[in-house]
């Protein structure tokens, strides 16, 4: 009896797996902390044979070299892929045996040029695909990420591939991607938990357009993708380093007043209305929750010195985990405690928070100035009229071009628009954090555009 485990990474929108006969196990894609994998395969009783990677990634360090040489297993990559370790290369066509599992390689490309898929067979019979950055489900793996000159060939391969599992596997083999569950691997958003290669045949664009429809609603639907992708792909390539969490070294409050006056990045990381509450005059407020370590390591200038304030040891250490997971593993330091006892003798700063129905009772009254932080896409299908549209990730370059005075600032939760408020937050500028999901802003009666 086949069994698959999945492994999720709710705060990058990936998934890696274990598949065991009950004997030995494989592992696909997996993350670069390596206790969640090794703990899973000992309570399955089942010995790591194999860890196999669908592709070199862009949106984090690989774990699979570290796993590999820890399990004893062999590391199996895409042959066509330029890297600096030994490893066990595949190609299209070539079988991996695992015990009584059979992993038949399947070219891909699309995500990248070498990615392949890996169809599992047992007695003969396929039951499942482990599918990487191509088949997702709803959607396929973006195309953009190896720079703009191979787009648009990638989006051509990415059909063809979706085609080529449709036509190869049966209607009932389970789908198993690594990408799509918020990641912004994925093309376009997804949707469902689980699906088959016969149930992507009525849902999935690749699967349902022509070429060109899907090539040109593809292409121009992608957007903006977190800054840090640009090192991950070299950082596999080159073979990541061994890595375990490690708590930073503990900081007071005059130590991070002296990092706050080098201009060095201090990440408050508590919930978004305790920030606006009180924090230390300088600090970032990036809430920890699932899309914390993504906008952290968007808007960070990469290897930075980065020291974090939490209100528990316990969460400065979640915290570093998901960093961990896309190589910012050497933190300045931390500080925990009461954020008036580390402010020191400086006040803390604190900011209002509202809702949209405040908003709008507001621009009745009065001429209000707004800000969105979301991405292009977003406010495509509408927006705050008269608000000022600046990304988030485009913040720091646009500074520049920010109101002085009262300012409004929305997103699409009120995640990204709480880190900007603390990006904005100083003497003579009045912020408000409208701390409401977009959803709600039709109903609260705000004059909004339509997309």
């Amino acid at each position: 009896m086949i069994g698959v485990h999945t492994i999720e990474t709710k705060s990058l929108g990936d998934r890696s797996y274990l598949a065991t006969d009950g004997t030995v196990a494989v592992v696909f894609d997996p993350q670069r902390d390596l206790d969640r994998v090794l703990s899973l395969a000992e309570s399955q009783r089942t010995r790591i044979t194999h860890v196999l990677e669908t592709h070199l990634h862009n949106d984090y360090v690989s774990g699979g070299l570290e796993l590999a040489r820890r399990a004893g297993a062999a590391y199996v990559v895409p042959a066509g892929d330029d890297v600096a370790f030994d490893r066990t290369p595949v190609s299209d066509g070539d079988v991996v045996v695992a015990g009584s599992m059979r992993l038949r390689v399947l070219h891909t490309p699309g995500h990248t040029h070498h990615h392949v898929s890996y169809a599992l067979e047992n007695k003969g019979v396929t039951m499942a695909v482990f599918s990487g950055g191509s088949m997702l489900y709803g959607s396929t793996g973006r195309t953009d990420l190896l720079g703009p000159e191979h787009t648009d060939a990638l989006t051509h391969a990415q059909f063809r591939s979706m085609r080529r599992l449709a036509r190869d596997l049966p209607a009932d083999a389970q789908v198993y991607p690594t990408h799509g569950f918020g990641s912004f691997c994925s093309a376009t958003p997804t949707s469902g938990d689980s699906s088959t290669v016969g149930e992507q045949q009525h849902a999935n664009p690749a699967l349902t357009m022509d070429e060109r429809t899907y090539v040109d609603q593809l292409l121009a639907g992608l957007d903006a993708y977190p800054a840090y992708y640009a090192q991950m792909g070299p950082i596999n390539a080159r073979g990541p380093e061994p890595w375990t969490p490690a708590a930073p070294e503990p900081m007071q409050a005059d130590e991070l007043r002296e990092r706050l006056n080098r201009g060095e990045w201090v990440v408050d990381l508590r919930d978004r209305t305790a920030f606006a509450a009180g924090h230390i005059a300088g600090t970032l407020g990036f809430e920890l929750s699932e899309n914390f370590v993504t906008y952290v390591g968007w808007l960070m200038p990469w290897r930075a010195p980065l020291t974090l304030i939490g209100e528990s040891a316990d969460q400065v250490a979640d915290a570093s985990r998901e960093l961990g997971r896309i190589g910012i593993d050497r933190l300045a330091g931390a500080a925990v405690g009461d954020i008036a006892e580390l402010a020191g003798a400086e006040a803390p700063r604190s900011y209002r928070v509202a809702d949209f129905a405040t908003l709008a009772r507001e621009m009745t009254v009065r001429s209000v100035q707004v800000m969105d932080a979301r991405r292009n896409d977003e406010r495509a299908d509408g927006y705050v009229i008269g608000s000022k549209h600046i990304p988030i990730h485009e913040l720091a370059n646009r500074i520049g071009e920010v109101p002085e005075g009262e300012l409004w600032v929305y997103c699409g939760s009120g995640y990204r628009a709480a880190i900007a408020a603390s990006m904005l937050d100083r003497p003579g500028r009045d912020i408000v954090l409208v701390n409401e999901e977009y959803a709600g802003a039709a109903g609260a009666g705000v004059p909004l555009t339509e997309g």
